[in-house]
C-alpha cells in the first residue's frame, strides 16, 4: 500500500471513532435523572408502593440534607475552635517565655545580691563577721562560708564558738556534697 491510502484509512478511522464517543457522551447526558416528586408520582397514585417508596426517598433526602448542613457547621465550629486553641498556644509560649525572661532576671538579681552579700563579709573584720554569722540560720551561713575568700572564711570560722564552727562546716560540706 502506498503511504497516502494509509494515511487517509487512518483519518476515516480516527474520524469514525470520534463520532462513536460523541453519541455515548450525549447517551450518558440525555441518561441523568432529576427526581421531581410530584411528576415521580403522576399515573402512579393507585399504587402505594410507589408512593410509600417515594415518601421514603423524599425524608431521605431532607435528612441527608440536614445531616451534610450539620456536618458544614460542626466543620465550622471545628475550624473556629482550631484557631482559637492556635491563638491560646500563641499566647501560652509567650507567657512562657515572659516567665522564663523573668525567672532568669529574678535568679541574675538574686545572685547579685548574694555577690554583694559576700563581698560585705569579705570586707569585714573575722570577729564581726563571725558574731553575725553565728546569728543566722546555719544553712545559711554555711552557704555564705563557702562563698567567700577561702583565707577569709578560715579565719571567720576560727572566730566562732567551736560547737557552732562544727555545725557550720557540716552543712558546708553537706552543701558541696549537694552541688557536686
Amino acid at each position: 500500500m502506498s503511504r497516502p491510502i494509509l494515511i487517509v484509512t487512518g483519518l476515516a478511522l480516527a474520524a469514525a471513532v470520534g463520532v462513536q464517543a460523541a453519541r455515548v457522551l450525549d447517551l450518558d447526558a440525555g441518561m441523568t435523572a432529576v427526581a421531581a416528586p410530584a411528576a415521580l408520582l403522576d399515573g402512579c397514585g393507585d399504587v402505594p408502593e410507589a408512593v410509600a417508596l417515594a415518601d421514603t426517598l423524599r425524608l431521605r433526602g431532607i435528612a441527608i440534607d440536614r445531616a451534610l448542613a450539620d456536618l458544614d457547621r460542626r466543620k465550622d465550629e471545628i475550624a473556629a475552635a482550631e484557631q482559637r486553641l492556635k491563638a491560646r498556644l500563641v499566647q501560652l509560649r509567650d507567657a512562657k517565655a515572659a516567665a522564663a525572661d523573668g525567672t532568669a532576671s529574678r535568679r541574675a538579681g538574686v545572685e547579685q545580691g548574694i555577690e554583694r552579700l559576700i563581698a560585705v563579709y569579705d570586707a569585714m573584720k573575722p570577729a564581726e563577721a563571725a558574731a553575725v554569722l553565728a546569728t543566722l540560720p546555719p544553712d545559711f551561713a554555711a552557704e555564705i562560708l563557702i562563698r567567700v575568700q577561702p583565707e577569709t572564711g578560715a579565719r571567720i570560722i576560727a572566730a566562732i564558738e567551736p560547737g557552732q564552727a562544727a555545725i557550720l562546716t557540716t552543712h558546708m560540706g553537706a552543701r558541696r556534697l549537694q552541688t557536686e
